[in-house]
């Protein structure tokens, strides 16, 4: 995305245009393209000042109408998965949202942490096939998995 002229630049052009020269002659002393010299006066005509327009597409997001919801359901129960979550924003608002979507949503926007769980500890893990095998295999084995 290109780089927005400065505002000094945009005010000399103004100032040079209402001295009576036109927008080519203006861009022409100021080494600016003619077009962004037209384009800096039809903004001073259509809004009244010269100040460039933001760049980039807005950043909305239809989680941001969910936001406190979202917040207060995590904060609630820290360890949910975000598809019950969105699950549960489905069912309660209606709004279909993916797991990718509220994750980015989360961390972004609320300001939550991604929480790793280095060696899944948890009873899953405990309990899993995978797990009873390596417990069970004695500590010479070389294909235990």
């Amino acid at each position: 995305m290109g780089k927005s002229l400065s505002l000094d630049i945009r005010e000399r052009v103004v100032a040079l245009v209402d001295e009576g020269l036109s927008c080519h002659e203006a861009a022409r002393r100021l080494r600016i393209s003619a077009a962004s010299a037209v384009w800096i006066m039809q903004r001073r005509k259509r809004t009244g000042g010269v100040k460039p327009a933001p760049q980039g597409r807005p950043r909305l997001s239809k989680l941001d109408a969910v936001s406190g919801w979202l917040k207060l359901r995590v904060e609630a129960e820290p360890d949910i998965t975000m598809p019950e979550l969105a699950e549960e924003l489905a069912a309660a608002h209606g709004l279909r949202a993916t797991p990718a979507m509220l994750s980015r949503h989360l961390i972004h926007r609320l300001g939550f942490t991604y929480k790793k769980i280095p060696d899944r500890d948890g009873a899953i893990a405990q309990t899993g096939p995978c797990r009873q095998v390596r417990v069970a295999a004695p500590a010479d084995a070389e294909n235990a998995p």
